[in-house]
């Protein structure tokens, strides 16, 4: 146990002189005539009483120990490592096309939102990508800012330059932004229907090289028929991710479901902090207050 203010510790001397005159004091003789009788000592009563008395001296002493803050280590809850996750979203003009009872887009973002309410304590973000890149949500833990932004990300919402798929050009922009972030996880989830030409020719193995490199993951997710681009596979598995292939808006949420599954939150133990200790000597100081309390109910002694 320690204390954090331990120099008021140093009062304590007080009660201690208060005690020990409390118990040693004999007070003022009363002298009494008797015939013949003789009186009884009463030592066990006086004993008693100046027992009693020492609960002032007492009270004194707890009320020392509280100010000076009595402590102890107490183990705190593991602290949960944040993540930035990065969401990179197409919003080229064939992410209208038809996916279960919607839009590949409208799935999409729906997937997304439902995915955040399990990942509470991270931070998110939402960049919209075609041609050119749009951050449109700034990482955040405000999961309002994405819910409230998906009626502004529809394809056909969106200007003509933003009508292409460029996914390479997509993950370098959210890679800077994730590499700035001081501290956390950092994880990008990109979801797009499309091919995108600019992650032939070596690009692709160089990005995933430079995403290893500030320790960011990344997991392609493809909303349309058929197999992923081979390159995002590669993008995938150089970084610790997985490209998957989600046909419909059930197998959508299943591969979301999937992700958390292998990336979920993690907890780092926390070491053990200094807390208040207050009680034992709360409960003593009670107990000290009441025995005071009874005390003057009218016992007393008369030394003779």
């Amino acid at each position: 146990m320690s204390f954090a203010r331990p120099f008021l510790l140093l009062l304590l001397a007080l009660p201690l002189l208060l005690a020990v005159w409390e118990w040693r004091r004999i007070g003022h003789r009363i002298v009494l005539p008797f015939d013949d009788g003789q009186p009884r000592h009463g030592r066990f009563l006086g004993r008693l009483v100046k027992l009693l008395n020492l609960a002032a001296p007492g009270l004194l002493a707890v009320a020392i120990i509280l100010l000076a803050g009595p402590q102890r280590m107490a183990q705190t809850a593991d602290a949960r490592v944040m993540t930035n996750l990065q969401f990179c979203l197409d919003v080229s003009g064939s992410m209208m096309a038809g996916y279960g009872s919607g839009t590949r887009s409208d799935a999409a973002l729906e997937a997304i939102i439902e995915f955040t309410k399990y990942r509470k304590g991270d931070s998110f973000g939402l960049t919209a990508f075609g041609t050119e890149v749009l951050h449109w949500v700034p990482l955040t833990r405000d999961l309002s800012a994405l819910r409230n932004s998906a009626p502004f990300l529809r394809p056909d919402k969106m200007p003509d330059y933003m009508g292409g798929t460029r996914i390479g050009n997509a993950l370098r922009s959210v890679q800077k932004v994730l590499a700035a972030r001081p501290e956390g996880d950092r994880m990008v989830i990109l979801i797009s229907d499309g091919q995108s030409y600019d992650l032939s020719g070596g690009v692709a193995e160089k990005i995933g090289a430079e995403f290893s490199a500030d320790n960011i993951v990344m997991f392609y997710i493809h909303v349309a028929d058929g197999a992923p681009q081979n390159e995002t596979f590669t993008i995938a598995s150089m970084t610790g991710g997985q490209a998957f292939a989600a046909g419909d808006p059930a197998a959508l949420r299943e591969v979301f479901q999937r992700i958390e599954k292998m990336k979920p939150a993690r907890v780092k133990p926390s070491a053990p902090e200094p807390a208040d200790f207050f009680w034992p000597f709360a409960c003593g100081g009670l107990g000290l207050f009441g025995m005071q309390m009874l005390s003057l109910l009218g016992l007393r002694h008369t030394p003779w």
